[in-house]
């Protein structure tokens, strides 16, 4: 009898939303079932908006697109983000995001791993709370000393730039990692704010990652989409990398197109990391970006999403108040609201227990203490964020109106 061998594989607990939908398809949960109502993934609605263009329904494939296709992506794609960039942040300066500056992956999270696998031993700040998967990915790098900067509730989830600037140059940190608009409180660093970090940035020599994924979705302020890009001097020297796509602000997550914008010399490391961690983007899919980048086409579809998820941000946060949950950072960007749900009745007041009780009324929400950012667990102290949820309202106004009216009669018996 040939002894037990046992598993070289880790044991790999589902994570962040993935475990949200996982435990929702134990009580029947399917995309496809108009019953349920997904208040949790982070997803905006993918079918027709009114105002935005046609959705992009067919792709023509070319003989090419059978071969690999160039790990940095393909040239005419790198061009017109470029081109994009430059059109909507910096018009009218000396220096300009040329193809060089430009590497596509396939996706958000794979455009963070190489990215994060392209650094040196260093020590790089992270915030919380803050986009769930970077846990993972900086356990997964563990020549990177991370560094937490946890901001609080009381302060609406804000830090002054001179405060980071403060804690910067103590922690010597070399980088720092955030998601701006932020996933998922929303709050957005903008304008002068936003002009002081990347100030900072260029002062002190620490790179700025800046996830940008929401950058459309703004609220409050500004005019069109905020990006740090709009506030770099020289485009090769200011240590500013901004990391965006398709998935959120043109709609197309399951196309799995995401991009980073930066100096040439940082673009080259990323991509060279992308040589063994991916191998390049897919062909058709880049070619169909070129359609979705147009400028007109752009400027409409960020018109309709403002119009039509600010409808839906709107009625979120009346409702969500109405029964009790309470609001330190009301979202200035993203589609997404984060709730303290303290005051509430028990079994309701603590993310957990609402997550579990939502879940029974077919409604998907997202635990708040998933978004407490923890690198190889080393914090043990309960989460300070054990008593929030996030809510998205990624969902068409319909269905997000059905899950809400759901959770105010659970709430409410």
């Amino acid at each position: 009898m040939n002894p037990r061998i046992s598993s070289p594989f880790r044991d790999l607990p589902f994570m962040g939303v993935i475990y949200v939908v996982v435990e929702a398809m134990k009580l029947g949960y399917s995309a496809e079932d108009p019953e349920w109502t997904n208040l949790g993934q982070g997803q905006p609605e993918v079918g027709p908006l009114q105002g935005a263009p046609e959705r992009v329904a067919e792709i023509q494939l070319q003989p090419s697109d059978h071969a690999y296709g160039p790990v940095e992506g393909l040239p005419a794609l790198r061009e017109l983000i470029a081109a994009h960039y430059n059109r909507l942040f910096r018009s009218g300066k000396s220096s300009q995001y040329g193809a060089e500056n430009v590497v596509v992956a396939a996706g958000g999270r794979t455009t963070i791993t190489r990215t994060i696998a392209a650094l040196d031993a260093i020590r790089l700040g992270y915030f919380t709370p803050d986009y769930t998967a970077y846990e993972d990915v900086l356990t997964a790098f563990s020549r990177v000393q991370c560094e937490h900067i946890p901001l609080s509730a009381e302060q609406g989830f804000a830090i002054s730039p001179d405060e980071l600037t403060q804690i910067v140059k103590f922690k010597k940190l070399q980088a720092l990692l955030i998601s701006n608009p932020c996933n998922p409180t929303g709050r957005a660093i903008q304008g002068n704010e936003l002009k002081s970090w990347v100030q900072m940035a260029s002062a002190t020599g620490c790179a700025l990652l800046m996830d940008e994924y929401y950058s459309h979705y703004i609220w409050n302020g500004a005019d069109r989409a905020v990006s740090s890009a709009q506030f770099v001097d020289d485009v090769n020297s200011d240590p500013v990398i901004v990391i965006d796509g398709l998935t959120k602000n043109y709609r197309y997550p399951g196309w799995r197109l995401g991009w980073a914008i930066g100096p040439r010399d940082m673009v080259r490391r990323i991509t060279a990391a992308g040589s063994f961690i991916d191998g390049g983007p897919p062909r058709p899919v880049q070619r169909a970006a070129l359609e979705v980048l147009q400028s007109n086409r752009a400027d409409q579809e960020t018109a309709a999403v403002r119009r039509n998820f600010g409808e839906k941000r709107d009625e979120m946060l009346r409702r969500l108040k109405s029964i009790g949950i309470e609001f330190p950072c009301e979202p200035e960007g993203t589609f997404y609201a984060f709730g303290s749900v303290a005051r509430l009745k028990p079994p309701f007041n603590s993310g957990q227990s609402f997550f579990r009780e939502a879940l029974k009324h077919r409604v998907m929400t997202v635990p708040g203490e998933f978004f407490d950012v923890n690198p190889h667990k080393t914090r043990k102290d309960p989460s300070p964020l054990r008593n929030f949820v996030r809510f998205s309202f990624g969902p068409p106004m319909p269905n997000m109106i059905k899950g809400l009216e759901r959770l105010e009669q659970m709430v409410r018996g």
